[in-house]
């Protein structure tokens, strides 16, 4: 097996800025060697303007640590497999591990680089290795949501602002941004990692259940649910809608569309047995757009109107 080069931060700092536009002096922020270890923050677009690609940059076995956020399809090589990339995606990898990035198209997105020297536990508190991020069996590489893409967002955007000023403080700052990004990691390892395919449909089906149930129950008529159809989930997600809809199918054997429909239906029959909204106040917090479109909605699924439900349930006491 051929060994890996390794690759200090120095070194790294020096291939990025060759054959672009930004000289070495503007990637590397003043003062860092003044620090205990090494960090700096980049952004894929910059540093990668006017170069030619480098499909095995920046995910070869290296001497740090990095946080990364992908934008665009691209793969990762394990030595145990492939990952494919499709989605805004946040991926922590370790000296430990041999890693390599295969882009597929031009990409976007940022990274940060440390040695675990920047998180030396009198500084921080903690030991990077100790960090349930980094002890995982599993392959630390997650697929963002959209609120989670504007966290992991704003959090690489104060880096670099934070790394380009002059407060005496700074790197404490810096420790703690990336510190946010590892318990944003961790949070997400709590759930299925993308790795391998069937935990990924696993994760995305958990994710879509929990995005439909979090708009019920509804408490009052002026409720209305946000999310109404199969693109309206699929676009929270990330994920196409086909693709969204094949692993549904594949895991619970029903439609996006179905599993939505099929909510639905449920709290309609829960309000009007439990309710005296109106029926029309019903249709509307449902998201149907009047009256007709709920009763032929409900009908088509029960073989009865939905007031002839209500008056059965009230004469049968059903709650």
């Amino acid at each position: 097996m051929k060994v890996m080069e390794r690759v200090s931060l120095n070194e790294l700092d020096k291939r990025f800025a060759s054959g672009s536009s930004l000289e070495l002096n503007a990637l590397l922020p003043t003062g860092i060697q003044d620090e205990i270890g090494h960090f700096n923050v980049f952004n894929l677009l910059n540093i990668r303007q006017g170069a030619q690609d480098k499909p095995s940059e920046p995910y070869q076995c290296r001497t740090f640590y990095k946080i990364s956020l992908l934008q665009g399809h691209s793969q990762i090589g394990y030595p145990d497999g492939i990952i494919q990339l499709s989605q805004p995606t946040l991926v922590f990898t370790t000296p430990k591990m041999p890693v390599t990035w295969f882009p597929e198209e031009r990409q976007s997105g940022m990274f940060c680089v440390f040695t675990p020297e920047f998180f030396h536990p009198a500084r921080s508190g903690v030991v990077v290795d100790e960090l349930p991020i980094y002890k995982s069996p599993e392959h630390p590489v997650f697929q963002l949501q959209k609120g989670d893409i504007k966290k992991v967002k704003d959090i690489f955007e104060k880096m670099q602002t934070m790394i380009a000023s002059t407060y005496a403080y700074k790197y404490d700052l810096l420790r703690v941004y990336a510190l946010e990004l590892i318990h944003l990691g961790q949070q997400l390892q709590s759930t299925v990692m993308l790795h391998p395919n069937h935990s990924h449909f696993a994760r995305t089906t958990s994710l879509f259940i929990e995005l439909l149930e979090r708009q019920f129950p509804l408490e009052n008529p002026h409720q209305r649910i946000k999310l109404r159809t199969a693109k309206d989930y699929a676009d929270m997600l990330s994920i196409h809608v086909n693709h969204l809809n094949k692993i549904l199918k594949e895991t619970t054997g029903l439609t996006t569309s179905a599993l939505i429909g099929g909510r639905i239906l449920k709290e309609a029959q829960i309000l009007l047995r439990q309710t005296n909204w109106t029926i029309a106040e019903i249709a509307d917090s449902l998201g149907f757009s009047d009256f007709a479109h709920f009763a032929k909605f409900f009908k088509s699924e029960t073989s009865i109107p939905p007031g002839t439900y209500r008056s059965q349930a009230k004469s049968l006491n059903y709650t």
